[in-house]
């Protein structure tokens, strides 16, 4: 599979799931902006079934190569980064894993069941990527639980593999040239951006800012009914020039950590 047609089934779910979504692409394109992303992020556990290798098959096999590894202990996760060998303008992916020693028994139990319970050959298909929840319909008490260890955890749970988020190329703008701009922009259109750690993560001297709105409610069914909880969001990356001229292409550990709280639980 080309990596274009991996990005293109990706970006279909996510835009079609997620309203607030689509109403910020809309903000950019009503201005004549043709976006270009700049990376996905996708989510997993740390299992032998579902780790950031086999999530990242389809794309390696499209071309990537692992360029980065990354660190979040606060949120007891682990990442890398995949660029294309071939395309220096194709999106960047970024892959992060929960690692389920660090919670209690009984949040490992539940999880390593949830996963030991599907058929192997699931493992195995390159379509894992684009499985949406593998899990079956939600419990609502359980979202709640695994969300007092993890939001993260919870968030994988209700929705499962996708692209969590997608990012505008600030670079690849014309109206505007900085992530000060985008941001006031988006709240002037009525977007709420995430906060944590300030509303813009990273510095000209760290070579990459970013931003993020909170990510929209949606109406997800549970065992116990419907409930509105955050699907996806959208982020914002501003790239610096590196000593040896070329645009940086990395990540920040200390930025990524709070642009994950986009898809913490908010109302």
């Amino acid at each position: 599979m080309h990596y274009t047609q991996i990005f293109d089934r990706l970006w279909s779910t996510y835009i079609h799931l997620n309203p607030t979504v689509k109403q910020v692409y809309q903000a950019f394109t009503e201005l004549g902006e043709h976006i270009e992303n700049d990376h996905i992020a996708i989510r997993t556990f740390f299992h032998p079934k579902v780790n950031v290798d086999v999530l990242a098959r389809p794309f390696v096999q499209a071309g990537y190569v692992q360029k980065g590894f990354y660190v979040f202990e606060d949120k007891h996760l682990t990442a890398k980064h995949f660029e294309h060998q071939g395309d220096p303008k194709a999106p960047k992916v970024f892959i992060s894993q929960l690692m389920l020693s660090s919670f209690s028994g009984a949040f490992q139990n539940f999880i390593n069941k949830l996963i030991d319970e599907l058929p192997d050959s699931l493992f195995f298909d390159d379509e894992l990527v684009f499985a949406g929840n593998i899990w079956g319909k939600p419990n609502y008490v359980q979202y709640q639980k695994l969300r007092l260890e993890s939001e993260y955890a919870a968030w994988l749970y209700a929705f499962g593999y996708m692209a969590n988020h997608f990012t505008v190329n600030i670079n690849a703008l014309k109206s505007m040239s900085t992530v000060e701009e985008v941001n006031a922009f988006l709240k002037a259109k009525g977007f709420v951006l995430n906060d944590s750690g300030g509303e813009i993560k990273g510095t000209p001297a760290q070579l990459l800012q970013q931003s993020s709105v909170k990510a929209g409610l949606s109406i997800l069914e549970f065992e116990e009914g419907k409930y509105e909880i955050p699907s996806c969001y959208y982020e914002f990356a501003k790239r610096y020039t590196d000593l040896q001229g070329g645009l940086y292409h990395g990540f920040i550990a200390k930025s990524a950590d709070k642009i994950f709280e986009s898809t913490d639980f908010h109302r």
